[in-house]
């Protein structure tokens, strides 16, 4: 195993040395601003190697990780799976938020799934590898009580003496050893080599990506040997009647060392099991429900035939009159028996209008 393999799995990384506060909430366009100012800012401080361990509520980090290196370990353990989203932040810009919930610290105070990590990076109109990490308190669940006391990783970190190395600009790839230490002076030789790094929007030429495709598939045979000791564990313990050792929850940071292809299989059979219920219920749902009432069930049949008798004959009367107003223009003689009808006619109530 190479030492950056070896280093990955620890968890080591580059992060800015700074101290950069705590922040309660960070908007998608703080999110992009940051990110912004921190081209500028990691072409003049070298970042350090070192962990991302335990981080406490409000803290943002600012990560260098090369494409496709999956994010590393923070001694967090979450209940739920990352989820990926993309959205515009201006003209040309493309912000690429992972959201993951229902996290606590195995073994710590943490009564509750609380802690929420959210990490950014601007896919256009950035820097790609720079990454901002926030850890804030999300919504709340039980902690499942088989993961209460497994830790993420292994403790106690080791104390990291690489140097600091230069991420983005011209110094990019020049290491900044302390004072008295280096390679003239018999301290450490080198930092653990780290993979091409390709400058943003420039592909990578085929032996980086076999490097990447080969780091993968071993990462995959790790955990397939490991799940198979822990299922060879499981039943011995079964067979001679011991409890059998609960197995890792792999729903957390170690998925990032999965495949991108297992991952995406892994999310397509979930996306296509919501939409079965979906279409299943909509399809093969209830069949027996009641006929709608019909749109007449609010009025009144009566009262209706009642307006419209009275409607009728109030036409009737118009028609009269206006036959009356005709003759008399005309200079003939109404119909008596009809003139007596329409002077009877006025001393009767007005014509609802």
């Amino acid at each position: 195993m190479s030492n950056f393999q070896q280093s990955q799995q620890e968890g080591i990384c580059l992060r800015y040395p700074e101290n950069l506060g705590l922040h309660r909430e960070i908007s998608y366009e703080n999110a992009s601003a940051m990110l912004l100012r921190a081209v500028s800012m990691a072409q003049n401080v070298p970042f350090a190697w070192g962990f991302v361990d335990k981080p406490v509520e409000g803290q943002i980090l600012l990560l260098f990780l090369p494409h496709q290196t999956p994010f590393p370990l923070d001694g967090i353990r979450f209940q739920d799976q990352e989820v990926k989203y993309t959205i515009p932040v201006g003209p040309n810009r493309e912000l690429e938020v992972y959201e993951v919930k229902f996290g606590f610290i195995p073994g710590s105070s943490d009564t509750n799934a609380w802690r929420c990590r959210r990490r950014y990076r601007l896919v256009k109109g950035g820097n790609p590898q720079l990454v901002l990490v926030h850890y804030t308190q999300g919504p709340q669940t039980q902690i499942i009580p088989a993961l209460m006391n497994q830790p993420v990783r292994s403790y106690p970190l080791r104390i990291p003496t690489e140097p600091s190395v230069y991420v983005v600009g011209e110094k990019m790839g020049q290491k900044v050893y302390p004072p008295g230490t280096g390679p003239m002076h018999g301290g450490p030789s080198a930092a653990p080599p780290m993979p091409p790094m390709p400058q943003p929007g420039m592909p990578m030429n085929f032996g980086q990506q076999q490097a990447m495709v080969g780091q993968q598939n071993n990462s995959m045979e790790m955990l397939e040997r490991r799940r198979e000791a822990e299922r060879a564990r499981a039943r011995s313990g079964s067979t001679s009647g011991r409890p059998a050792r609960p197995e890792d929850d792999d729903s957390s940071d170690e998925t990032d060392q999965i495949s991108t292809r297992t991952l995406a299989l892994n999310r397509y059979r979930r996306n296509h099991d919501f939409m079965n219920e979906v279409f299943r219920h909509a399809g093969f749902g209830d069949k027996n429900i009641p006929p709608p009432p019909s749109p007449y069930s609010i009025f009144d049949r009566n009262e209706i035939d009642e307006k419209a008798l009275k409607l009728q004959s109030e036409i009737e009367a118009l028609k009269a009159r206006d036959e009356v107003k005709k003759l008399a223009q005309s200079g003939l003689e109404p119909d008596p028996v009809r003139q007596v009808d329409i002077s009877m006619e006025s001393f009767s109530e007005g014509i609802a209008v």
